[in-house]
């Protein structure tokens, strides 16, 4: 029990902490494009990304793969930034065209998964085995990115259900932000490449 307490708090500040900034960003764009009513849209499109962060872990703890973590910390602000154009092409949000939505959080979640791998591997002992640990640290994941989902869409069923801001309007707001920071991030990170 305390393994899973340890590595769902783990999970947890992975999304709900003043370093993950990064992470909150991504599914803020991510989720920018929905509103309450399409809240199992979300939580599976949240999932996806879960499962692509999991893969990765797996695969690095079991030194199955390695990264440069330089280009890693690189590359993700550049899926916020990839996720964020894809919202301003959306001319009209259209819940039957968003399925390419989920083949990028799978994609993107993989990419995100391998910023935290060296961590994780670092954290487990030979000995221990990794299933209660992976699964611990991502259902801590999930309930963290589950209260930023729910924050944006309280706040999207607000502005546009309540105020009466067009919803293309709140999307291209929410994205526009998540745009802006991650290009200042991948400014920040280019030098860790050269």
């Amino acid at each position: 029990m305390e393994d899973f307490i340890l590595y769902f708090g783990t999970g947890w500040h992975h999304i709900i902490s003043a370093d993950a900034l990064d992470h909150i960003l991504f599914v803020v764009a991510l989720a920018s494009v929905y509103l309450i009513k399409n809240w199992r849209q979300i939580l599976v499109l949240v999932t996806a990304f879960t499962i692509g962060h999991s893969l990765t872990l797996a695969l690095s703890v079991y030194d199955v793969i390695r990264f440069n973590q330089n280009w890693v910390e690189f590359l993700i602000p550049c899926t916020i930034l990839i996720t964020a154009v894809y919202n301003f092409t959306i001319a009209k949000v259209d819940r039957n065209k968003l399925h390419w939505n989920y083949l990028l959080a799978l994609f993107f979640g993989l990419i995100h998964g391998m910023g935290f791998a060296n961590s994780i591997r670092f954290m487990l002992s030979k000995q221990q085995g990794i299933a209660v640990p992976l699964i611990s640290f991502n259902i801590g994941l999930e309930a963290g990115q589950i209260v930023v989902v729910a924050v944006i869409l309280a706040l999207s069923y607000g502005v546009v259900n309540k105020l009466k801001l067009r919803q293309q309007w709140w999307t291209i707001g929410l994205s526009s932000l998540a745009f802006v920071m991650a290009l200042k991030m991948a400014a920040e990170r280019i030098g860790g490449l050269l």
